[in-house]
């Protein structure tokens, strides 16, 4: 007769109740992401494909909507379909962007659908509107011009030393002027330029 093995089992330690209560705490597009993965799964090794129907499209497109107007919403997926789920899972993935309370998110949601009206628009005006409001994005900046300026920090004895600097240099500027000489008539007093001076007779 052999011994039963009874493995170590720690005391006084609470178990779930059920699979929801063991369940780990995700945040709707993790749980989102994670029962996608398990439909994509199932779908792979039992063979029978994903085929969302109308139903199933407009459900998502509004289950959506709804995450977005409130990120805080946690939806119960598991009253929804799984073509359901895997049609808002492939949206959401398609587009980039996580249903989240977050600006970064918000802002490359609105990015990826101005680039897809861009591809996609039926008409030039379309197309220019969804360009320009693209390119006027904090981010793409596409026709705004830069302007740069660079601070220098200075102690009060570098800033009088660059100014005396200055002051010497200006004092000490010499300004080179042409001379020529003066042919003067009878009458006419002679003016001539000598060293940037202007002397007259009376100065000889």
């Amino acid at each position: 007769m052999t011994d039963a093995y009874v493995p170590d089992i720690d005391e006084n330690v609470p178990l779930p109740k059920n699979a929801s209560e063991a369940f780990p705490d995700l945040t709707p597009q993790q749980e989102l992401d994670m029962r996608a993965n398990v439909i994509v799964l199932m779908s792979e090794l039992t063979g029978q494909p994903i085929a969302p129907t109308k139903d199933n499209v407009v459900q998502a497109q509004e289950l959506g909507k709804q995450m977005m107007a409130d990120p805080k919403m946690r939806p119960e997926f598991s009253k929804y379909p799984n073509e359901t789920l895997a049609y808002l899972a492939g949206m959401v993935a398609q587009m980039n962007v996580q249903i989240v309370d977050d600006l970064a998110d918000i802002k490359m949601y609105v990015v990826n659908h101005l680039v897809d009206t861009v591809e996609h628009a039926k008409d030039q005006k379309a197309k220019l509107t969804a360009l320009r409001a693209l390119g006027e994005i904090d981010g793409v900046d596409a026709f705004k011009k830069r302007t740069e300026t660079t601070v220098k920090v200075q102690t009060m004895e570098e800033v009088e030393r660059e100014l005396l600097n200055i002051i010497e240099s200006v004092e000490h500027k010499v300004i080179t002027v042409e001379a020529r000489e003066i042919v003067q008539n009878e009458g006419e007093i002679g003016l001539e330029v000598t060293d940037g001076v202007l002397n007259t007779p009376e100065d000889e």
